[in-house]
């Protein structure tokens, strides 16, 4: 007797990543979410290298603990690249910024991709 049950995984559609999941998402201004997400993704990573407690990354930042919690907790609403950048420049890290000529990927794309990369990762 055969069995008509498909498996879980058969009945998976699955669809290839854009590689910006908010672009994905359908979210409005999705190259700008993923550079915030990316910039606040390694001003945690280095706030926590040098073993900062919230309270004082907050002192350092010139910021409140609360927003702290809500940079390390992806809450990005509050926050521009402008003062994120600057967040880095205060946690003594060096920004290199590098332009490039875009390889175009979609013809309705015409936005420019961002990158983010700690040296020391």
């Amino acid at each position: 007797m055969k069995n008509d049950k498909k498996t879980k995984q058969e009945e998976l559609e699955t669809t290839k990543s854009s590689g910006n999941v908010f672009e994905d998402l359908g979210l409005p201004n999705a190259d700008e979410c993923l550079l915030k997400a990316e910039l606040a993704h390694q001003i945690n990573k280095i706030i926590q290298a040098k073993g900062l407690k919230q309270k004082d990354a907050a002192i350092l930042l010139k910021i409140d603990q609360p927003k702290v919690s809500a940079l390390s907790n992806g809450r990005l609403s509050g926050f521009s690249i402008e003062r994120l950048f600057k967040f880095i420049a205060l946690l003594n890290q060096d920004i290199e910024i590098k332009i490039k000529p875009h390889k175009q990927q979609k013809k309705e794309r015409a936005l420019s991709h961002f990158s983010v990369s700690y040296a020391n990762a």
